[in-house]
C-alpha cells in the first residue's frame, strides 16, 4: 500500500489550483532553484548533479517560450530573452560556468520580481472592481 506524502499532495493541489499567473511564479522560482544547486554542484564538482539541474532549468525555459502569447510585443521580446537564457544555461553546464549561472540568475530574478508586481497589481484591481460591483 503506497504511502502519502503529506508535502507531495500539497505540491500537487498547489499547481493544480494556481492562476495562470501563478503558475508562470512558479517556474521561475523552480528556475532559480535549479540554478542554485547546479552552482552548489559545480563547486562540489558533482557533474552529474550539475547537468540534472541545468537540463532542469532548461526546460522551464522551455516551457516559458512555449507559453508565451506572441500576439503581443512584448512577447517577442520576451522570447529572445529566453532563447538567450536558454542558450547560456547550455554553455554553463558545458564550460560548467558559474559566472553564465550568476548572469541568468539575475535575469530569472527580476522576470520574477517583476511578474510577482504585476500579479499583485492585477490582485489588486480584481478586488477593487469587485468592491464597487
Amino acid at each position: 500500500m503506497a504511502v502519502n506524502n503529506p508535502y507531495q499532495s500539497y505540491q500537487t493541489n498547489a499547481v493544480q489550483t494556481a492562476s495562470p499567473g501563478e503558475l508562470t511564479l512558479m517556474l521561475y522560482n523552480g528556475c532559480l532553484k535549479f540554478i542554485k544547486q547546479a552552482c552548489r554542484a559545480i563547486d562540489e564538482q558533482n557533474v552529474e548533479e550539475r547537468n540534472t539541474n541545468l537540463l532542469k532549468a532548461q526546460k522551464i525555459v522551455q516551457e516559458l517560450m512555449v507559453t508565451l502569447n506572441m500576439e503581443y510585443e512584448v512577447a517577442k521580446h520576451m522570447m529572445a530573452m529566453y532563447d538567450y537564457i536558454y542558450r547560456r544555461l547550455v554553455e554553463a553546464n558545458i564550460k560548467a560556468d558559474k559566472t553564465i549561472l550568476e548572469e541568468v540568475e539575475g535575469y530569472v530574478t527580476e522576470f520574477r520580481d517583476t511578474w510577482k508586481q504585476v500579479i499583485q497589481i492585477c490582485r489588486q484591481r480584481q478586488y477593487a472592481q469587485g468592491g464597487q460591483a
